[in-house]
């Protein structure tokens, strides 16, 4: 049996909260006999080491010759002061300090190199970013060492060969699997622990790339595929994913079972859960993914599985995003008019703005969108733009935006096959005179999606947070 977990930045973020990983893998070891180990870059509040580096690489970009400096000595102090905690001075505490020392020296060269170069290319970045995770399992490996466990880091640029798609780079599978299965299956026989870099990974060449949002995680799902895993396990600081966000509703609860679908609605509407990618390797291939709490490791967490579509049950979540702007196109002269749409959401993407729900009129009258509050006046000078014959002409009456609004959004596969479930919630907003803006659901009804006012957004949630069983 072989398990995968991925332990976040706060799960390594301290000398203490290394010990508990460390507790939590060695149980994992007696239970599954293979465990392998992937590790983000130290990230406790109030310094985040990725955070740092980031930091450090723009501001020497920016010509700044003294703040990367300052970050060194930061960077030095977290990852001294882990290893002091953790690392007794007879056994490997001063090599693994050097080991760390040597990232943070190359750091500095880096980043002296972009200040005299005056630009940050995104390989720089890739290779600038991704030193924390680097350094964050050279310690948690040593400290299993110490006590006891043979533990072996390895960082993932040995394993995970992608494009050179710098920032966001893909995979490629059937290479990865190999260099896995040379590199991992060896110490998985022999009882070893592998401690993987998450996050970076590496050319056919050997570039270090990264691997996007949800790096991390997307590492652990690709090593799951690569490696056959049973599961893999995403441990993080939450008790897996939420029914909505507690802070807008304080009896929000975990959820026990989720499907692929369920989930990749979440985050697409702003809830803090697995980016659908990352998720994608480990559902293709049947291996469930679990997330858990580092803190609570006793609660079961929210268990992702494949799509049953059995159409059953009601509504699993609600989740909300804030201060978006419903931006509107309209006017009698549209109507059968092919092309308005295509024009319209061309002009959107040239200005690089994400678009986030698009609700139309059947009359073909007028098309409305919600982006970021921040992007609308840039939208709808590009849309004016665009439209400037047909505006002159009247063809089109106006282009204008209603700002503080949210996107709502009822999440459930089964609500396909739950009669009133739309009526229910439309039945508690009216109740609480809270006025729906505008509507958007998929053929798929997995997912309900409505424009609500700003201030109507904690109440909306609340009230249909209500209807979950």
């Amino acid at each position: 049996m072989t398990l995968v977990m991925k332990f976040g930045g706060t799960s390594v973020g301290s000398a203490q909260a290394m010990r508990e990983t460390a507790v939590l893998i060695q149980q994992a070891q007696k239970e599954w006999g293979s465990v392998v180990v992937v590790a983000s870059a130290m990230g406790s509040k109030p310094v985040k080491v990725t955070d740092l580096l980031l930091r450090g690489a723009y501001s020497a970009a920016a010509g700044d010759g003294e703040t990367y400096k300052r970050v060194a000595d930061e960077l030095r102090q977290v990852h001294f002061e882990a290893i002091d905690g953790l690392l007794i001075p007879e056994g490997e505490r001063q090599q693994i300090m050097g080991e760390n020392g040597q990232f943070i020296s190359r750091f500095e060269d880096l980043c002296q190199a972009v200040r005299v170069l005056g630009e940050l290319t995104p390989r720089a970045l890739d290779a600038i970013s991704g030193m924390g995770e680097q350094m964050s399992v050279r310690i948690l490996a040593a400290y299993l060492r110490q006590i006891g466990f043979a533990a072996e880091a390895v960082d993932a640029t040995e394993l995970i060969v992608t494009d050179n798609n710098f920032q966001a780079a893909m995979p490629s599978l059937p290479r990865t699997k190999s260099k896995t299965r040379v590199r991992v299956q060896p110490l998985l026989d022999k009882g070893a622990i592998p401690i993987i870099t998450g996050f970076i990974a590496a050319t056919e060449q050997g570039i270090t790339t990264t691997l996007g949002r949800g790096g991390s995680d997307y590492s652990a799902a690709i090593l799951g595929q690569a490696l056959q895993a049973d599961e893999v396990w995403i441990w993080t600081d939450v008790d897996g994913v939420m029914t909505t966000d507690p802070r807008l509703v304080q009896n929000a609860r975990s959820i026990p079972v989720l499907t692929y679908r369920e989930v990749s609605e979440l985050a697409y509407y702003g809830a803090k859960v697995l980016h659908p990618k990352t998720i994608r390797p480990c559902i293709e291939n049947d291996i469930p993914l679990r997330i858990k709490n580092t803190f609570n490791p006793a609660h079961s967490g929210t268990v992702i599985v494949p799509d049953d579509g059995n159409g059953k049950g009601g509504i699993k979540a609600v989740t909300a995003i804030k201060h978006l702007s419903l931006i509107t196109v309209e006017g009698k002269g549209m109507m059968g008019v092919p092309g308005i749409a295509a024009r319209t959401f061309g002009a959107v993407a040239h200005e690089d703005v994400s678009v986030l729900l698009i609700s139309q009129a059947s009359s073909e009258q007028s098309i409305c969108f919600a982006t970021p509050d921040e992007s609308t006046e840039q939208v709808i000078q590009a849309l004016e733009r665009e439209f400037a014959k047909e505006l002159q002409r009247q063809d089109i009456d106006r282009i204008w935006a209603q700002h503080d609004v949210s996107i709502v959004t009822v999440v459930g596969a089964g609500m396909r096959g739950t009669p009133g479930i739309a009526g229910r919630i439309f039945t508690v907003l009216g109740a609480q005179e809270t006025n729906i803006i505008a509507i958007a659901q998929g053929s798929s009804e997995c997912s309900i999606s409505m424009v609500v006012g700003g201030d109507d957004t904690g109440t909306a949630v609340s009230e249909i947070h209500a209807l979950i069983a």
